[in-house]
């Protein structure tokens, strides 16, 4: 009989839609032209990257000219800090982020602390995540030039405050960034109301190619240019564009756009559903995050007495594919950082899983995780002295 394969970790990335990949193909086979190139070949390029760019664009309710194709979520991030720390040195050298932040920003400050002698303030969370915005008006000073504070959480799903965020640094005359790699395409999002001014997005988190992203820049944003050659990008970011993903990730925030409430109802149901079954059938369980400002399709589980790694190699055996948190330090053997900054102590942020539910997620999948995880985790604990003495105490 065929090992069963059930995929929970969509926040690491998602699968290409056959409407994505159809929508590609051409652009791999017929329409190959280089988009700078002035002959027929080229134009029919050039009409496929303005159509995509303005299906990202209506995606966050921006205008297609603000919106700039990099090789992803990671670029996008680096420009963002980076073009706006060096474009504004004669303002200030002051930046202001949050400890639970994607390595892509949080080592991208600090590379500008160690090498540039820029200055950063890393901002705490409380105990689901979220930044104090009190303590963020209280930390801008005469010299701060950049707010980077990330939309959702990739490892426990936390939406922060944006829209507050985006009204303090406002008020204050500050550029505010936000990395919205989960959030874009996942949730609603209009960056006009929100008074963003640079946003990361990444085109594998819903459902489109690897490789590709976007960063959004509000018009009149003073920033530096990233990558230097050609003229593509309106001479911002140079490079011969990739039309085929470009193509791929534009269809892809068009299907986002017109099935968001269907796909919003449909992944907080099911995870409504996975949270309360293992809440129910595991003791000593624990959903890391908040419970209602939160990605719809995100579930992060801690479990007292035992370690992450052990989880998923136990799953990986049944079939399920899950996370312990960020795809992008899975081969670390540190705790989260995030669980960490949430106030989780060492042991506890070690037994963390985290299980995040797609568009090809079934009820049945569910059903499937409520199953087999309460076992796998009883034959883990049972390896624990620890767990042995609560158990005895409580009997």
């Amino acid at each position: 009989m065929e090992k069963r394969r059930l995929y929970m970790d969509y926040s690491a990335t998602t699968p290409v839609k056959k409407e994505v990949l159809d929508e590609m193909m051409p652009y791999l086979t017929d329409y190959f032209g280089n988009a700078s190139s002035f002959h027929t070949f080229g134009r029919e390029a050039k009409n496929a990257l303005d159509k995509a760019r303005g299906q990202v664009a209506n995606l966050i309710n921006a205008k297609p000219n603000e919106i700039y194709f990099t090789a992803g979520g990671t670029e996008s991030d680096n420009w963002a800090i980076e073009g706006v720390a060096y474009a504004n040195k004669a303002k200030g050298n002051h930046i202001i982020t949050s400890k639970i932040e994607h390595h892509a920003v949080l080592h991208t400050c600090e590379y500008l602390e160690k090498y540039h002698g820029f200055e950063v303030t890393y901002l705490d969370v409380d105990s689901e995540g979220k930044v104090d915005l009190k303590q963020l008006e209280e930390s801008i000073k005469d010299t701060t030039i950049l707010i980077t504070i990330m939309f959702a959480n990739n490892e426990i799903g936390t939406i922060q405050p944006i829209k507050e965020i985006g009204e303090i640094a406002k008020a204050h005359k500050v550029l505010f960034h936000t990395d919205a790699v989960q959030a874009a395409g996942n949730i609603n999002i209009d960056v006009k109301e929100l008074n963003i001014d640079l946003m990361s997005m990444s085109s594998h988190k819903i459902y489109g190619p690897k490789g590709i992203g976007a960063l959004y820049i509000k018009a009149g944003t003073k920033l530096h240019t990233f990558v230097h050659g050609g003229a593509q990008e309106r001479r911002r970011r140079a490079g011969t564009e990739n039309i085929p993903s470009i193509v791929g990730y534009g269809k892809a925030c068009e299907i986002a756009k017109a099935n968001m409430d269907n796909h919003i109802a449909s992944l907080t149901k099911l995870r409504g559903k996975l949270i309360d079954g293992i809440l129910k059938n595991i003791p000593y369980t624990t959903v890391n995050g908040s419970l209602e400002n939160r990605l719809p399709g995100n579930v992060n589980f801690g479990f007292e007495f035992i370690e992450g790694e052990g989880i998923l190699l136990m799953l990986d055996m049944l079939g399920i594919a899950a996370s312990s948190g960020s795809a992008c330090t899975s081969g670390s053997l540190d705790p989260s950082h995030v669980l960490m900054a949430i106030g989780l102590p060492h042991e506890r942020a070690h037994g963390s899983l985290r299980l995040t539910v797609g568009d090809f997620t079934t009820e049945d999948d569910i059903d499937y995780i409520i199953e087999n995880l309460p076992p796998v985790i009883e034959r883990l604990r049972s390896m624990s002295p620890l767990y042995d003495q609560i158990k005895n105490k409580n009997k």
